[in-house]
């Protein structure tokens, strides 16, 4: 009689097959919520709009001073909304326990990646109901070593809030619930994203086709996906985001090329497949560290911030104005890298460099070098290109000075006080 597994071994293989990739692909996403907490212009309108409703929804924005400049157009603040709701018991919390505030763009942050990546959960199950465990497998393999989508996946921008209902869609795609999937579909392009229509309509157009012209389990997946990236080559702004939602198919795509490889790795011809497959994820894995090491440098404006926070710290009781111009702004800088009294701050534009001397600014964070009137205290390194070269590692990022903190050369506190100085 043959030995049975113990039901302890089968329950731990039963958890990890439903949660242990979900537990891998959280930790990646929370990994770089961690590290890289900042946002870019193109999240303000939402950062603004979750930061708005946590704190004016507790009534404890008072203690922050600012002065507001003209945002972008808001598309929508639903998925805003959502996260913020959510993060509010959490972000209550910190404040009462006198946190500084960029914990509270950590907490809506990790509730959006946990929205994203619940939706990403759901169509996993579908793949691993469609194509196996293999398949299954090898897709969270690839989405882990491939940056840019868990990066995203907890970012504010219309485009990841749409992502979510897309894989929604996708997951009801793969069910062959037609109706879900127009739905998701429909509500992602009204609500979110306009240009969601660009995948409506070939994911529209193979449901009206399938059982009559193709019936390959894959390419009627993969067809109306690549159809959509093809129509968005055509616009002429062109970021990776803007069709982020096409990279789930195309990961299911190259899991199941991945896993028949991983199958046949044992006969003479796919032995080599499979060795430059274990290349191929080495590299993704290289180029995703080297991308995530270029996305750490790339918010000079919030570090300069952060540093000045703690470098201009003495003498708590007096009115510290910080002038922060659009630059700086768009690289990192939100409300939620603000401190308490007697820090103030202000984003107004249009104001010319030589004016900046007859206002009463204590601080400014300018792309400038000099400023007449000021005193450059210090400057922060942003990322600037690479460079490949011979050795090893292959690939250098070089840094340059890209945000400059200045200070009021009337203000004798600030001119005695050490700082690092400007190249």
């Amino acid at each position: 009689m043959a030995p049975t597994k113990p039901a302890s071994n089968e329950k731990s293989s039963e958890f990890f097959r439903n949660y242990g990739w979900d537990v891998i692909l959280g930790t990646i996403a929370s990994f770089y919520v961690i590290m890289i907490p900042y946002t870019k212009v193109e999240e303000s309108f939402n950062v603004q709009a979750m930061h708005d409703m946590l704190y004016h929804h507790h009534h404890i924005n008072n203690q922050y001073d600012h002065l507001d400049f003209p945002g972008v157009v808001p598309r929508t603040f639903m998925g805003a909304l959502l996260a913020s709701i959510l993060a509010s018991p959490v972000v209550f919390l910190m404040h009462c326990l006198h946190m500084p505030k960029i914990y509270s763009l950590f907490a809506v942050r990790l509730v959006l990646g946990c929205i994203i990546l619940s939706t990403l959960r759901f169509f996993r199950i579908q793949v691993r109901r469609k194509f196996g465990y293999h398949v299954e497998a090898f897709f969270v393999i690839l989405t882990a070593v491939q940056f840019h989508l868990l990066f995203y996946s907890t970012r504010p921008l219309p485009n990841i809030l749409a992502f979510g209902l897309v894989n929604l869609a996708y997951s009801f795609w793969f069910k062959g619930n037609a109706l879900a999937t127009l739905k998701c579909l429909t509500f992602a392009t009204i609500v979110f994203r306009c240009d969601t229509l660009l995948l409506f309509a070939p994911i529209g157009i193979e449901l009206l086709l399938a059982g009559m012209l193709l019936d390959r389990r894959i390419l009627r997946y993969i067809v109306p996906v690549l159809s959509f990236v093809l129509l968005y080559s055509k616009l002429p702004h062109k970021e990776l985001r803007f069709v982020i939602s096409s990279v789930p198919v195309f990961n299911v795509s190259a899991a199941i090329t991945a896993s028949r490889i991983y199958i046949n790795r044992k006969k003479n011809v796919w032995r080599e497949l499979y060795v430059m497959m274990l290349g191929s994820l080495l590299i993704s894995l290289g180029c995703s560290i080297m991308t995530f090491m270029a996305s750490y440098d790339n918010y000079p404006g919030a570090y300069a911030l952060r540093a000045l926070h703690e470098k201009g710290a003495s003498n708590c009781t007096v009115e510290k104005w910080v002038h922060i111009d659009a630059f700086t702004a768009m690289n990192g800088v939100s409300r939620f890298s603000e401190n308490k009294y007697p820090w103030r701050y202000s984003k107004e534009e249009g104001i010319a460099l030589e004016e900046y001397r007859f206002r009463n600014f204590t601080y400014l964070l300018n792309e400038h070098s000099y400023i007449d009137g000021f005193k450059c205290l210090f400057a922060v390194n942003g990322f600037y290109k690479a460079r490949l070269q011979a050795g090893f590692p292959p690939i250098v990022l070089l840094k340059e000075p890209k945000v400059f903190v200045h200070g009021n050369a009337r203000d004798q506190d600030i001119i005695v006080s050490a700082w690092p100085g400007c190249p």
